[in-house]
């Protein structure tokens, strides 16, 4: 390659690398700079050491930050995961029209954080779509029992009988399962119309989802309702990189496996997840770095939650860096920013250690 053709090259990598030098080296290394002084963009920077950093763990909502975000990357990150994986083994099928589904289940991810985060806040209100909901289940709660109920009846002898007369039936086969739920719905419905089963008056759901303070199970309820709202959000693009691992997966191995006598759910285990352990690396990965530097649902929710049950360590560096009208605490955030960039690393460098043991193993 002739010096023309390299200076080419670096002409149209220019406008990258003076951005990624100025938005991202300059800033990191500035960060570095002010974390380690007194500054609120009014005064000289005064150098303080490592007092910022261990003014951090003095500070009451840099505590529940980091518990906050470390409980929802947890969650989050396994919800999303087996959300994503479930999913995409349901579309991983070749029947007429399934690319309507793919893409229908891939909506969500296409609409903007911001809108998406507008519409849930209506969802969680306490007249809200979820909270009705809930108030149609509890209405109609004997009704659904009793359609499941038979259902489950229906199927296990259907199942039972084939196995009798000497057929290979699965617990969940398709066309039994078919019937059993067409032979439910029309049980229930006559039960219903003979007045045997009735819709229970139950009062309205009011439960609060936002402006509360209570937890459950040690998280904040508030909390609780981000994490769903992102789960949702974030499955379908995870459930596109499972998507295309799976139509990787040799059919020969699910052959083989079928052979030897392996049902669906071995060949699952035996097959499909350890096909999948390198994209199982990269989407843990990317959920453990998105949901680690969480900040626009706590943003946008604002005063329509208690802040303290909410915060995550990525609004805690906004809170301290803008916080209205008072000066800006910029060494105190630039101190928390840097810690949520150490420990994102360090959490996602142990993320692999654990993968590599257990695909060593």
């Amino acid at each position: 390659m002739n010096k023309r053709s390299i200076l080419a090259a670096y002409l149209f990598l220019a406008p990258f690398l003076v951005y990624l030098v100025l938005f991202f080296v300059y800033a990191a290394v500035r960060a570095v700079w002010f974390s380690f002084t007194d500054f609120n963009l009014f005064n000289k920077p005064a150098w303080v050491g490592l007092q910022n950093y261990a003014s951090l763990f003095r500070e009451q909502n840099f505590v529940r930050a980091l518990q906050n975000s470390v409980t929802f990357a947890v969650v989050v990150t396994t919800a999303q995961t087996v959300g994503a994986l479930l999913v995409a083994a349901l579309l991983d099928v070749k029947l007429r029209g399934i690319r309507a589904f793919r893409a229908a289940f891939y909506l969500p991810s296409i609409a903007s954080s911001v809108v998406t985060t507008i519409i849930f806040l209506w969802l969680f209100q306490r007249r809200g779509l979820f909270n009705y909901l809930a108030g149609q289940i509890a209405a109609w709660r004997d009704v659904i029992l009793v359609a499941i109920v038979t259902t489950v009846v229906l199927q296990a002898l259907q199942v039972a009988l084939a196995r009798v007369r000497g057929r290979p039936a699965a617990a969940f086969e398709a066309s039994f399962l078919l019937v059993a739920l067409v032979l439910a719905a029309l049980f229930t419905w006559l039960l219903h119309t003979l007045g045997v089963l009735t819709i229970r008056d139950v009062e309205p759901v009011t439960f609060i989802w936002l402006q509360t303070r209570r937890r459950f199970g040690g998280i904040p309820i508030p909390l609780i309702a981000i994490m769903i709202q992102n789960t949702f959000t974030t499955i379908p693009t995870l459930m596109l990189l499972y998507l295309a691992a799976l139509q990787d997966v040799p059919p020969s191995l699910y052959e083989a496996a079928s052979l030897d006598g392996a049902g669906w759910w071995r060949q699952f285990v035996a097959v499909t997840l350890p096909a999948l352990q390198p994209i199982t690396f990269l989407v843990v990965t990317l959920g453990l770095i998105g949901t680690l530097q969480m900040f626009d649902q706590v943003a946008i929710f604002g005063d329509a939650v208690p802040l303290e049950s909410v915060i995550t360590l990525a609004y805690f560096v906004y809170d301290r860096m803008f916080p209205g009208a008072q000066l800006p605490e910029v060494g105190l955030a630039s101190a928390a920013a840097l810690f949520l960039a150490l420990f994102t690393v360090s959490i996602v460098a142990l993320q692999r250690l654990w993968i590599k043991s257990e695909i060593d193993r």
